[in-house]
């Protein structure tokens, strides 16, 4: 692929930046059309109760209060549905209990939905709100893992008779048994994969129109892919998708959580329909904590067997996942499919994991920033720092040892994944390099004379990604002789308006200003697989690489009726073609305006397989051991990913990925307590990371092309949070260990954790 001024591998500054930090950015919450009345969720404040809703005569006639809904009067709206089911282990289908849009007779986790009211201003749907008639019978809850398999634990769903979801597998058991019993040496852990809330900048909005005339209904919110929206709360309100118009304007993060479908959407809808009106719902940050799905959450046994030279013979994991009161729309799948990734890097001939989902009284749990990948990571990356430690051998040569050489590519997993391409040791020992891994001694030296605590860790993941349905865009010459994309991904700051934009100019030679991105109106689009896995740059960048080369041909063909010369003699350069060697030329408006007809093209492109993105982290910590403190004090990354479009987003995508998971592995936790409640309920007990609490980061890339991939690109936009937690709890576990003899601690490793583990030692 020749070098175009803005095209593919160019370092371009992203063209939708000045509209953001100007503050022209539009965002649901900014809409306020004339008329608009305000809806407040009535929420529970219990985790598991039995509920009563009273008469809502008085409410209904309090001042401003335009309409009151509890379950009864949404009785007709289909429940939230759950897309990715999961299977157990004999076959049979998981039981898919109802996640109904407005509790009735119970409630099943604080923040629950029982009704909602709209009033004409917020303020008075707020003080309705609050008066609205809902008698609660609190009951007992289960709370956490522990909680829900307990003999005579509280049942979430008295029905199923048990907390359990679903008992699921992934791998060959048989063959696992038999290696495990042939090893020479087994090693175990137990690892807790802390539960997480999803916090975005923008938190989710609604706004629901209604056209009296045609009884469409327009809604307006941020999502990661209107199209899937749309057809869900359609199928919820019992319309036909067509009569259903989903716009998503600017999005200030996403992370997976604003992918699915949550209960205030159709209610708004319902609400406008009854009302005539447009009907606008905005949650505050902690509505958010209580609102919306909620990430991770899993216990895990991971055990390896070797054999006597410490080469990986099998591994067995057993996970158990904590879902919440309801199925969430994808789940199931989060943990399941997480677990086909259990392998990691490493040739591992017997794989099995026995997956396990419970039900408990709390938030519903989702995909979050990696979608199950993360998980298996971290389990893969820890348990085989335990095991060198274990057996004393270093990490990097354990490491070295067992993971898959670039001969053996492609190389099918013991798990079903086939990985098309990938140099582990190349990264891994670049990455040592960069991060001075061969001089750490000195620096833990030093560390001890300042009386502090030093320690390094790294964890080379892979992942997979960038799979699944295809996705088709749309790239047209306006008249001006710029263009514009359509396409039914959708940014929620990742750039998309960039690399788009630099996709087109790749073919078409136009600056970037000139090429318009359009997303997120399935009334300007027609389909769209919107944007989550790592999707966008890897397929839909594929389609409108294809449209734009279309578009290229189209382009030259009128030139050369034009210009009266043969289209191999043609070029495109600087939005016009011209012959090549001279300066006659024609530009992109006058072609256009020659054509007769838009000059247009449309592509669609179905990956044949996922992606598998790879790479190295370290991770350098100090330890104030006198407070627990844990610092972090130098970070390398060092990645594969196929074809690098831009480095300036890949960066940014990296590094704000890392921090992530540095804050999943030192600060964040959701904690409930045994009744159920959210103790972390906003972010004065929910910790963030601050920018003070990273270093500078140093990041490469060592990209080998993707096998399966049309433009040769490894998704990236999770890679970073996949490989940061388990980099980060193997350096603090490496400096417990030379300090203390620690050998094992969990998520998030806080002040308070490393303290009581250095105490305890």
């Amino acid at each position: 692929m020749r070098p175009m001024k803005f095209g593919v591998g160019q370092a371009a500054r992203r063209v939708e930046d000045v509209r953001f930090v100007t503050g022209a950015g539009t965002y649901t919450d900014d809409l306020a059309p004339d008329g608009v009345l305000h809806a407040v969720m009535v929420r529970s404040p219990h985790a598991h109760a039995r509920l009563a809703v009273g008469d809502l005569a008085e409410v209904r006639a309090m001042p401003g209060v335009r309409l009151v809904l509890a379950a009864s009067d949404v009785a007709d709206l289909k429940a939230l549905p759950c897309l990715a089911p999961a299977r157990n282990s004999d076959g049979s289908r998981m039981a898919t209990p109802p996640y109904p849009i407005v509790a009735s007779d119970r409630v099943r986790h604080v923040g629950d939905v029982v009704g909602v009211v709209v009033a004409e201003t917020l303020a008075q749907a707020r003080e309705a709100a609050d008066a609205f008639p809902a008698d609660y019978e609190p009951l007992d809850a289960a709370v956490g893992i522990a909680g829900a398999e307990r003999e005579g634990a509280p049942l979430v769903w008295p029905d199923l008779g048990t907390n359990l979801a679903f008992d699921s597998s992934v791998g060959d058991a048989d063959s696992t048994q038999a290696a495990f019993a042939a090893a020479a040496r087994v090693v175990s852990l137990a690892l807790v994969n802390n539960r997480l809330v999803t916090n975005y900048v923008e938190p989710r909005a609604c706004l629901a129109e209604i056209d009296r005339v045609s009884g469409r209904i327009t809604l307006t919110l941020g999502s990661q892919g209107s199209h899937l929206v749309r057809d869900v709360v359609a199928g919820i309100l019992g319309r036909e998708p067509a009569t259903l118009r989903v716009v998503t304007p600017d999005v200030g993060g996403g992370f997976g959580t604003k992918m699915f479908v949550f209960r205030e959407y159709p209610l708004c809808a319902r609400a406008a329909e009854r009302l005539g009106a447009p009907v606008k719902w905005a949650a505050d940050r902690t509505e958010h904590f209580v609102g919306d799905a909620q990430g991770r959450d899993n216990r895990t046994l991971a055990e390896m067997a070797l054999d006597e030279e410490g080469r990986f013979l099998a591994m067995r994991v057993t996970i158990d996942a904590d879902l919440g009161a309801y199925l969430s729309q994808f789940a199931p799948f989060i943990p399941t499919g997480g677990a086909s990734m259990t392998p990691g890097v490493y040739d591992i001939p017997a794989v099995h994991a026995r997956i396990r989902g419970w039900y408990t009284n709390t938030l519903p749990v989702d995909a979050y920033r990696g979608a199950g990948r993360p998980e298996a990571a971290y389990v893969i990356e820890r348990l085989v720092d335990h095991v060198a430690r274990e057996i004393g051998a270093a990490p990097d040569a354990l490491r070295a040892k067992n993971f898959v050489t670039p001969d053996r590519m492609p190389y099918r997993t013991a798990t079903g994944r086939t990985y098309d391409s990938g140099e582990f040791e190349g990264h891994m020992r670049r990455a040592m390099e960069l991060a001075g891994w061969d001089g750490f001694e000195a620096r833990a030296s030093d560390a001890r004379v300042r009386e502090r605590i030093r320690g390094i860790g790294m964890a080379s993941y892979i992942e997979a990604c960038a799979g699944g349905g295809p996705e088709e865009a749309t790239v047209r010459i306006e008249p001006d002789g710029g263009a514009v994309v359509t396409i039914g991904t959708q940014s929620s700051g990742q750039g998309h308006a960039t690399a788009y934009a630099q996709l087109v100019s790749q073919h078409l030679d136009l600056p970037l200003e000139r090429i318009r991105v359009r997303q997120g109106d399935t009334h300007e689009i027609a389909t769209g697989g919107g944007t989550g896995g790592s999707r966008s740059i890897p397929i839909g960048g594929a389609a409108v690489a294809g449209a734009s080369e279309q578009v290229a041909s189209w382009l030259v063909a009128l030139a050369s009726d034009a210009l009266e010369a043969a289209a191999a003699d043609l070029e495109i350069a600087e939005g016009a073609v011209r012959i090549a060697g001279t300066d006659r030329a024609i530009g992109f408006a006058d072609l256009a305006a020659r054509a007769g007809e838009p000059i247009a093209a449309s592509h669609a492109w179905k990956p044949p397989a996922a992606t598998y993105p790879n790479g190295t982290h370290v991770c350098e910590v100090e330890i104030d051991p006198e407070t627990g403190t844990v610092e972090v004090v130098g970070y390398v990354v060092v990645d594969d990913f196929g074809v690098t479009l831009n480095p300036l987003l890949l960066a940014g995508q990296v590094h704000g990925g890392v921090v992530q998971g540095i804050g999943q592995a030192l600060h964040e936790r959701v904690v409930y307590d045994a009744g159920g409640q959210l103790v972390t309920a906003s972010l004065m007990d929910y910790r963030l990371p601050r920018a003070a609490d990273v270093p500078s980061f140093v990041f490469e890339t060592r990209n080998v092309p993707c096998a399966t991939n049309i433009l040769g690109i490894k998704g990236a936009g999770e890679a970073g949070t996949i490989g940061a937690a388990p980099a980060t709890m193997n350096a603090v576990v490496d400096a417990l260990h030379r300090a203390c003899g620690i050998g094992h601690l969990d998520m998030p490793a806080t002040p308070q954790a490393v303290f009581a583990a250095i105490r305890g030692a």
